[in-house]
């Protein structure tokens, strides 16, 4: 049956609207940008689940569930340009902590304001021109995870890479390499456990990026799930 046009408070827009943009988000990530708890969080999820704006999967054992956007969400929410987001299993615990991230950076900066790869990379289609993304040797674009955009007008925005595997060591000085001279952003944050640290400031300094490129261990953020 069709659903009639869903009328969204601006709590709920933002809610959905936070979704598309990551693609994907959990509860705990929801607390954390929130300040409550997740049984608070997980109760605004399962609402909008209930009015089909948000769809619920959970993909691996033993790890939060993720909810994505759904076309009605989309349409709810004025989300235009964007599809609902894709997961596998093997992109879950990817999609779980950059959520958690965005998160903790939305906290951190709450005068910057946070998107997603799949925000940017609509804004980017639509204006025909690079925003936030690198160009790689090959003239492709490589986008970040996600974009911190600085409150004021006129400066650049940040670009934020969730790095939890280790790349094939090229690959990976070819991208910082990229970013060190990106003119669109301002400069590069790695957030990385600490067995990929190492091979990143490896990367960085092959690229000779230390001036542009930078990496933290993930646990410099506020975590709902380290609490």
């Amino acid at each position: 049956m069709r659903k009639a046009h869903l009328s969204l408070t601006p709590e709920q827009t933002d809610l959905v609207h936070w979704t598309a943009s990551l693609g994907a988000i959990t509860a705990e990530a929801l607390a954390l940008r929130m300040d409550i708890t997740p049984a608070s969080a997980r109760g605004r999820l399962s609402a909008a689940v209930r009015r089909g704006l948000l769809a619920r999967r959970r993909l691996l054992v033993d790890a939060p569930t993720l909810y994505t956007i759904t076309r009605a969400g989309l349409r709810a929410c004025g989300a235009y340009g964007i599809d609902p987001c894709r997961l596998s299993a093997g992109g879950a615990h990817h999609a779980i902590v950059c959520a958690e991230v965005a998160a903790g950076l939305e906290r951190c900066y709450p005068d910057h304001r946070l998107a997603g790869e799949r925000e940017l990379r609509r804004d980017e289609r639509d204006l025909g021109r690079p925003l936030a993304s690198a160009s790689l040797a090959s003239d492709r674009l490589h986008y970040p995870d996600l974009v911190l955009w600085p409150g004021a007008t006129g400066k650049l925005p940040v670009a934020i890479e969730v790095e939890l595997t280790i790349k094939a060591p090229r690959r990976l000085a070819n991208i910082c390499r990229a970013w060190a001279r990106c003119p669109t952003v301002s400069g590069v944050l790695y957030l990385a456990p600490s067995h990929v640290e190492r091979a990143l400031e490896r990367a960085i300094e092959k690229a000779h990026a230390q001036e542009r490129v930078v990496v933290l261990p993930l646990e410099a953020l506020p975590s709902r799930t380290r609490a």
